[in-house]
């Protein structure tokens, strides 16, 4: 007995999301697009929204708005190294680099036992957070 694989035309954009390892389970993809965080055409869309071949699919994380382009549909979760036959990342890199910024972490070194710090103290370490 053969079995046919059938080739789909849409499918649910939360599934796509999930499949193509945007996020790491399907209940996340759903919750992004219910919280207004998935955009197709700058609107919002439920988790239930069918999408296609071509679409372009914009992922708000804040403080980055990404953008994808939807090449392959994909129904089950893929490995990680053939996303790249599903979507086209066309995120400029000005909004990737605001994610890298996010990701940096400066913070002032303390001596174990120094303490809290004084109040003068704490506006120079507020100054330096705060100088990107």
């Amino acid at each position: 007995m053969e079995t046919k694989k059938t080739e789909r035309s849409e499918l649910r954009v939360d599934k796509w999301l999930w499949a193509v390892r945007l996020f790491k389970t399907r209940a996340r993809s759903s919750e992004a697009c219910r919280k207004g965080r998935v955009l197709i055409a700058d609107l919002p869309v439920k988790p239930s929204r069918m999408i296609k071949e071509g679409d372009i699919i914009q992922l708000r994380r804040p403080p980055a708005l990404f953008t994808y382009r939807v090449k392959q549909l994909a129904e089950n979760r893929q490995p990680a190294k053939m996303v790249d036959r599903y979507l086209e990342d066309l995120t400029p890199d000005e909004e990737k680099e605001k994610t890298r910024q996010k990701n940096v972490v400066v913070f002032a070194r303390r001596d174990r036992g120094a303490g809290r710090p004084t109040k003068k103290e704490r506006r120079i370490i507020d100054r330096l957070n705060n100088s990107d």
